[in-house]
């Protein structure tokens, strides 16, 4: 073989391997920008042990804690049910990996995109220590987005906004206002109660399960409707106020004008006791062994506190 030959193969040989080289470059940065741009800011195993969420709007302040498996909005020194769901949500936005590229590793850069000092804060607790302190700062140009940056570091991304939605609002968005809530052995539901009486003003209805149906007492209904009755009790259990009010409005309000008994099939007996109408028709409502009040609208008053006739089937 020739001098010449054995160079041409040598420069392919030499090329070859330059070629290879630069496309392992190319390719692992961009699978390190891949991985990079995908990102949780909390791992499944960190959220199971989240015991306090810390949340500063850059209006007001307040915590989520959690109790028991149930969660709880802490306002004021004063606690109010939260909506499990929406806290699970909540949660869900920082373990879902998701596209959040590094825009900035820079502090200089920070103001730019409202992460200084003044911007809106989530701080995630676990037993012992902090797991997540993270700063919202300002939308994208699109609107579609906006900028997170952990306190402490520098680095900047971008990601999905819809986080804001959870604490813009008022804190009574996390309330959870039914006026049973939810609980983890499903305790309360329609099919567990046995009996419902109503004091409702110069009446007294009751209900008395008998198998799969109805058995009414205390007021004249001819004709029943069983489907309406069943409907009615599962209205019951699930119904929602509006508000809570202060524990040192309470003592303004009877609640022995109106009564709602459930007798339950394990033997216990649940009274929710219901005032009468404000000045714009509102009442307010407190359950037996309970140290909240509900503000109930007029529309699931109308519902709880019916009339006689409006079981009757036609």
């Amino acid at each position: 073989m020739t001098y010449k030959k054995r160079l041409i193969i040598l420069l392919s040989i030499i090329a070859a391997m330059f070629l290879a080289y630069v496309l392992s470059v190319i390719f692992s940065y961009d699978r390190s920008s891949s991985r990079s741009s995908y990102y949780a800011w909390l791992d499944s195993g960190s959220a199971q042990r989240i015991s306090r969420i810390y949340i500063d709007n850059t209006w007001e302040q307040y915590e989520l804690l959690k109790k028991d498996d149930n969660w709880f909005i802490n306002i004021n020194g004063r606690q109010y049910p939260a909506r499990t769901l929406r806290v699970e949500d909540f949660i869900g936005f920082f373990t879902t990996r998701a596209a959040r590229p590094v825009r900035s590793e820079n502090a200089s850069a920070h103001e730019r995109f409202g992460l200084d000092d003044s911007a809106a804060r989530v701080t995630v607790y676990g037993e012992y220590s902090v797991i997540l302190d993270l700063l919202l700062g300002d939308y994208d140009n699109m609107g579609n987005d906006m900028y997170f940056r952990k306190v402490g570091q520098n680095e900047v991304r971008s990601g999905d906004s819809s986080i804001y939605a959870y604490i813009s609002g008022s804190f009574s968005g996390w309330y959870n206002l039914r006026l049973f809530p939810e609980s983890a052995d499903g305790s309360l539901n329609s099919s567990s109660v046995q009996r419902v009486t109503v004091y409702n003003e110069s009446e007294t209805q009751v209900f008395a399960r008998r198998g799969r149906e109805w058995i009414v007492s205390g007021v004249n209904i001819e004709n029943p409707d069983i489907n309406g009755i069943e409907n009615y009790v599962s209205f019951i259990v699930n119904a929602e106020g509006d508000d809570f009010i202060e524990p040192d409005l309470v003592s303004e309000y009877d609640f022995n004008y109106s009564r709602i008994v459930l007798e339950l099939g394990n033997g216990r007996t649940v009274t929710i006791g219901i005032s009468e109408p404000d000045e714009v028709n509102k009442r307010y409502a407190k359950i037996n062994g309970g140290g909240l009040t509900y503000v109930l609208p007029l529309w699931v008053t109308t519902r709880l506190l019916r009339t006689a006739s409006s079981f009757e089937l036609l």
